[in-house]
């Protein structure tokens, strides 16, 4: 577990003022994601590229990066806090764990090639600093926001999972098959894109961090990381149904419309009548 940094932020930045009407969380309609998703290949880590080209030695996680990650670790607590609050319900706050290299999760063993994860049996969230640098120069994907993109997804997981809804996709799951399984991957990631909007909604509101630019960059990522231009990079034919991620159009769509509502409501990808 060489280089490994658990991440525990205080309580945000402090009390925040109210949200105003602050939307209400249905739950019946926020599905979570199931570990197979990540280990067993039914849709992997929230963020898949190739990584063929990682980084080979450890890299190094340096204060910087550190307190990057951690602001904006705090950004979601604080945020989700207040959604859930508006709700009646209470957010418990995940452990995000930086690591160089390799380290292990309840979801079994993680490494720069697993991409960044979140795992629901320990309800910590994976983020190998090195991803960051393949997304920067192998994809094009690179940014400060871009970055905070990819963290708010992660958490964005848990959120799905403290929802307590887990059983739901995972009987949707059971006896699927491959396409419906990958399907149902793809609305759970498309679903996590959009509570990234959300969140960005929101530290607009709240903080005034968005800068010109940003959104700009999340954009870019979530564009240079859909399944279909991965599969096209990668000299393949794109075969829609292989799909666990969501396309580059529809990854872009649903981070917009989370950003634009602010509405948790909003990312309902189960029940959309179009993906």
């Amino acid at each position: 577990m060489r280089g490994e940094r658990r991440v525990r932020m205080p309580g945000g930045r402090g009390k925040a003022g109210g949200l105003g009407l602050v939307v209400i969380i249905v739950l019946a309609l926020v599905f979570g994601v199931d570990p197979s998703f990540l280990l067993q290949g039914g849709g992997g880590p929230g963020f898949s590229v190739p990584m063929g080209n990682a980084p080979s030695a450890p890299n190094q996680i340096n204060d910087t990066s550190e307190e990057f990650v951690g602001v904006v670790l705090a950004d979601t607590e604080e945020i989700w806090s207040q959604i859930f609050a508006a709700s009646g319900q209470t957010y418990q706050s995940p452990k995000l764990v930086l690591f160089s290299g390799r380290t292990a999760s309840a979801c079994g063993a993680a490494s720069a090639a697993s991409g960044p994860f979140y795992c629901p049996g320990d309800h910590k969230a994976y983020l190998d600093m090195d991803f960051f640098k393949i997304m920067d120069r192998q994809l094009g994907a690179g940014g400060d926001f871009a970055q905070a993109y990819v963290i708010a997804h992660e958490i964005a997981h848990h959120v799905q999972n403290q929802l307590g809804v887990m059983a739901a996709v995972d009987q949707q799951r059971s006896g699927a098959t491959r396409t419906e399984a990958n399907r149902l991957s793809v609305m759970v990631e498309l679903r996590a894109d959009c509570f990234s909007g959300v969140w960005a909604h929101h530290a607009q509101r709240n903080f005034g961090s968005i800068e010109p630019g940003d959104i700009d960059e999340a954009l870019n990522a979530a564009n240079k990381i859909g399944d279909d231009t991965l599969q096209r990079s990668a000299g393949q034919a794109v075969v829609p149904d292989s799909f666990t991620h969501g396309s580059s159009e529809q990854r872009m769509s649903w981070f917009q419309a989370g950003f634009k509502t602010g509405d948790p409501a909003s990312c309902d990808t189960f029940n959309a009548a179009r993906l």
